[in-house]
């Protein structure tokens, strides 16, 4: 059997009729005269004088005063010269009656006494002046500027709708409209929650609401509710976003899902009409789930910093958020789940149970969640065989998970800059340093002096964490400068739950190890320890007015984790109290830094042995520091916990 082949038509388009009227107009303005569609020869005065002299001009019809119009007597016609004219014209008609011929008359007042001394030399003929008006053309120039209009208006609202296909919310009278992307059985999402490694406790409960979705009679039966809304809280990079599109890939149900953003327009009344908008969308799809990425750009609590009106909108859009959220039949089936890092900002109306009935948390994965996230951005990366996932997962401690994809990408990137056929582990940890210390900067300029200060600063931090208790073991010091710094330490902190009040002096110890060691070595300081005081003055400030360890504040705290006070511009403590903690600041700081120069004078031998190595060798590892300093003169962070353990068995009995 022979198919024949389909014929597509071309679509009707408004703009041919656009384009038909106008050519006919143009066409008419340029042929259309009162003596009919007529193809005239063009010609000159001279030859007009010639014409008219032999007696060959039956008429002359000067129009508008600059062109004349020439017919010719039926004698002439028959000539030899003039037997061109007796074909036909474009409309295939012969062309008799004239006008013949035409040219400009030039000066009007010369022309007209050539023409009377003419007819006063008894020559046969006939002339006269006409006006004639062409009114198609003034018609259409009449019209230009609002067809003009009419075209600018038609291209400004194709182009609002972004097209001829432009879909709703696009529009202009649509703006109200919400912008939700939709995600359902058509539309392919390749992320589920296999590809979300860790947080084993976010992914339960948002595999507990999936699983509501799809059989609510499950939990319906014994009488409970339908949870109306689930806020995902955490850092940046902690796989919030993920899991939401997890769910979108999991579910089948319907899933919109927007930005906080979306809903905020320069026009008044806009976010609250596409929240309303949003949420009937979800109703008439339902079951479904609403997801709204970066809550806080409309959820901020609201009667802050509204000294202008300027946030009335964002406040409008929270109500109707607030309404739509409440508003809910059990019936319905309709989830929203949020995410924001903000959550001490939110308004406390949005917060309770009734509208986000659960809070939560996604924390910076630990070492074991480390892992498998390692394993799953490891996947698609060519590796060597024997690249030891845990000991990645161990030197990426408070990575978060999109950290850890960085480096993986990065570690990559720098395994193809050197044409190696797979990644190994020298790759991954230059891309640690990579994006912990940035970029090496082996040509920039340093003096022999600043490079020798330099070194001593970063040995002296590596001494002092190396003899210290609980200060972070040091893995590697470089004094090559990265990024912004001149030179770098890496460590290995230990990951803790609580911290204690002698942990957190030994760390501030640490970090002052290194102007003590300019002090000590060159009795003199420079700006190279910025940083590092900008690290323990927040310290110090969160010791003395957050976390209650100072014996001279007390058992105060100043923080405030609701948010309510953040704009505020008063203090929420006195002036003597104010100078009380500054004090205390300085005061601890201080210790710290002395304590950091005994112990520096102690060992100064070992100091100087150790910076100059690292001048030699320009990077040195733990190694290294085993070699000049010895092993660390106390037990192990294992040892340590054994032994806290036992205590506490020993206190209890």
């Amino acid at each position: 059997m022979t198919q024949k082949k389909k014929t597509q038509k071309p679509n009707f388009n408004i703009y041919w009729i656009y384009g038909i009227i106008i050519s006919l107009l143009i066409g008419m303005s340029l042929f259309r005269s009162d003596d009919g569609w007529q193809s005239i020869q063009k010609t000159n005065i001279s030859n007009f004088e010639r014409m008219l002299n032999n007696g060959d001009v039956l008429e002359v019809v000067v129009i508008n005063k600059s062109l004349a119009q020439v017919s010719l007597t039926p004698e002439a016609l028959s000539k030899q010269e003039y037997a061109k004219l007796k074909g036909k014209n474009f409309l295939g008609q012969e062309n008799i009656q004239g006008p013949h011929y035409q040219f400009e008359v030039g000066n009007l007042e010369l022309f007209q006494r050539k023409l009377e001394k003419a007819e006063a030399n008894d020559i046969a003929f006939r002339y006269e002046f006409k006006t004639v008006e062409n009114r198609w053309l003034d018609v259409f120039v009449g019209f230009l500027p609002i067809i003009l209009i009419i075209g600018v208006w038609i291209f400004l609202m194709r182009r609002m709708s972004g097209g001829a296909g432009g879909g709703p919310g696009g529009q202009i009278f649509n703006i109200g409209k919400s912008k939700a992307k939709l995600f359902d059985q058509n539309t392919e999402v390749k992320v589920t929650f296999k590809d979300v490694a860790g947080l084993e406790g976010a992914k339960e409960e948002i595999q507990e609401i999936v699983d509501f979705l799809k059989n609510p009679k499950k939990y319906t039966v014994l009488g409970g509710k339908i949870p109306k809304g689930a806020l995902l809280v955490g850092s940046p990079g902690t796989g919030k976003t993920l899991l939401a599109k997890a769910v979108a890939g999991e579910a089948k149900v319907p899933f919109f899902s927007l930005s906080g953003s979306d809903f905020v327009e320069m026009f008044v009344g806009v976010g609250a009409s596409r929240v309303r908008d949003l949420f009937k969308q979800a109703t008439e799809k339902s079951p479904s789930i609403i997801f709204i990425d970066e809550i806080d750009a409309i959820g901020r609590a609201r009667g802050k910093n509204n000294f202008t009106g300027s946030n009335d909108e964002r406040e409008n859009t929270l109500n109707q958020l607030l309404t739509e959220m409440d508003g809910f039949g059990t019936d319905t089936n309709v989830i929203v789940l949020a995410a924001t890092n903000r959550a001490d900002v939110l308004d406390k109306a949005l917060m309770r149970a009734g509208r986000f009935d659960r809070q939560i948390y996604v924390d910076l994965p630990d070492l074991r969640e480390r892992k498998e996230i390692f394993k799953v951005h490891l996947k698609p990366l060519k590796t060597i065989k024997s690249l030891d996932v845990d000991f990645l997962a161990k030197q990426t401690p408070g990575f978060s998970g999109a950290d850890i994809a960085n480096v993986c990408n990065e570690a990559a990137l720098i395994a193809a800059r050197k044409n190696k056929k797979s990644v190994g582990k020298q790759d991954f940890l230059d891309a640690v340093d990579r994006i912990i210390g940035g970029l090496e900067k082996k040509n920039k300029i340093i003096t022999a002096e600043e490079k020798r200060t330099i070194a001593f600063h970063e040995a002296g931090h590596a001494t002092v964490s190396w003899l210290l208790r609980f200060a972070a073991p040091l893995v590697k010091v470089t004094i090559v400068p990265r990024g912004q710094s001149l030179g770098a330490a890496w460590y290995l902190p230990e990951e803790r739950m609580i911290v204690r009040t002698e942990q957190m002096l030994d760390e501030m110890c640490a970090t002052l190890g290194g102007r003590a060691a300019e002090k000590i070595i060159f009795d003199k300081i420079s700006t190279g320890a910025l940083s590092d005081l900008e690290k323990v003055t927040k310290q110090a400030r969160a010791m003395v007015s957050v976390y209650g360890l100072n014996e001279t504040i007390g058992n105060i705290t100043y923080y405030d984790s609701s948010g309510q006070n953040e704009y505020g511009f008063s203090k929420p403590y006195s002036e003597q109290t104010a100078q009380k903690i500054d004090e205390e600041i300085s005061e601890l700081i201080e210790k710290q830094y002395q304590r950091a120069c005994e112990l520096l004078k102690e060992n100064q031998e070992k100091l100087t042995a150790l910076a100059e190595r690292l001048l030699e060798k320009e990077v040195i590892f733990k190694d290294d520091l085993v070699e000049i300093l010895g092993e660390r003169p106390f037990e192990s962070p294992e040892d340590l916990e054994k032994k806290t353990e036992s205590e506490i068995k020993e206190d209890k009995s």
